[in-house]
């Protein structure tokens, strides 16, 4: 028997620690009005020392879980999403699983590295696993610590003034009708210009894995090129959305009751919703608060949306995502 799948509760997770723009610019050569003007970010979260992915994951999946109505026995799954684990291995879900009291279930846990399209690609593995009727509820988690690997100073700040921590996470279920279940999910990939949006080191194909050399090179801080970046995502966003549109046989974009992009740059997303003519007031952004926090951002952006009340019970939502790797893709659901 084939069975649909749903999101059954949301929750989510930042750290108590606000950096704003200002703080930046006592550590680099910035200004709050250069910030803005380029991302939108007006200020970001940023963990304190010991607090890690695995926490942050946890506070976010107890409060999915609860909105779900279930308990964490009832979880069969979980898909972890991130590209800044705690542990080089294993993969921070295991810690996530034992902290949540279910590690004596034996459940297997899955960690995914699709950047900031990790939650997208979650979201697709969970749809497929509940549609085959392998397992009954699954746990998706986005989730990242990127404040301890920047590069906090001007030769960094382009990459640095962009990311926040946070974790975001759903508890994916069975739908038992047609008002509230995933529609489709559309995932891609093309590696031909990796190299843009990277952190090279450490690395184990080179030995040894980081070097003085590279450290000094600021080799082990994210590289990218922004401007390829910029125009990659503003074609490969609204493909994505199209392709989801025209699976669903949706024939406007006046249908989609709200879309949910990845916050990374409020200027891609801004010019994402004008070459598609989606309003302003049908598109929730809020990079503003939180900075760009990769596989956790869009869960973190619809519980905000939810709980403002812009996403409400039976909403056709959209949510859209691009990233490194080059990867993007798209969900649509009916919430």
């Amino acid at each position: 028997m084939t069975h649909r799948s749903r999101i059954l509760g949301i929750g989510m997770a930042v750290p108590s620690r606000v950096v704003t723009n200002d703080d930046l610019s006592k550590l680099m050569e910035t200004t709050n009005d250069w910030i803005v003007e380029r991302t939108g970010i007006e200020q970001r979260r940023w963990v304190e020392p010991g607090e890690a992915g695995a926490e942050l994951a946890t506070k976010a999946s107890k409060e999915a879980i609860e909105r779900a109505g279930i308990s964490a026995r009832d979880i069969d799954m979980i898909v972890y999403a991130t590209l800044s684990p705690d542990v080089n291995f294993p993969g921070t879900g295991v810690f996530v699983q034992r902290n949540l009291g279910i590690a004596d279930k034996g459940i297997p846990c899955l960690d995914i590295r699709q950047q900031c399209t990790g939650f997208i690609y979650g979201l697709s593995i969970a749809d497929t696993y509940i549609r085959s009727g392998q397992f009954k509820n699954i746990l998706v988690i986005g989730s990242e610590v990127h404040s301890t690997g920047l590069d906090i100073s001007t030769a960094g700040r382009d990459v640095t003034v962009l990311f926040g921590d946070g974790a975001g996470a759903v508890v994916v279920g069975r739908a038992t009708d047609e008002e509230h279940m995933i529609l489709s999910t559309h995932i891609h990939a093309d590696g031909s210009e990796a190299e843009i949006l990277w952190t090279e080191y450490p690395a184990s194909r080179h030995n040894p894995r980081i070097s003085a050399e590279a450290m000094a090179e600021r080799k082990h801080y994210p590289q990218m090129k922004g401007k390829n970046v910029f125009k990659h995502a503003v074609t490969r966003m609204p493909q994505a959305i199209m392709e989801g549109m025209q699976a669903n046989g949706i024939k406007s974009i006046a249908e989609i009751d709200m879309l949910i992009p990845h916050q990374a740059n409020l200027r891609i997303n801004q010019m994402v919703a004008q070459m598609i003519g989606m309003p302003a007031e049908k598109t929730h952004n809020n990079i503003q608060k939180y900075g760009n926090t990769t596989a956790a951002s869009i869960p973190i952006c619809m519980h905000e949306a939810i709980e403002l009340g812009k996403i409400k019970p039976g909403n056709l939502v959209a949510l859209v995502a691009f990233g490194a790797g080059l990867t993007w893709g798209s969900a649509f659901l009916r919430y």
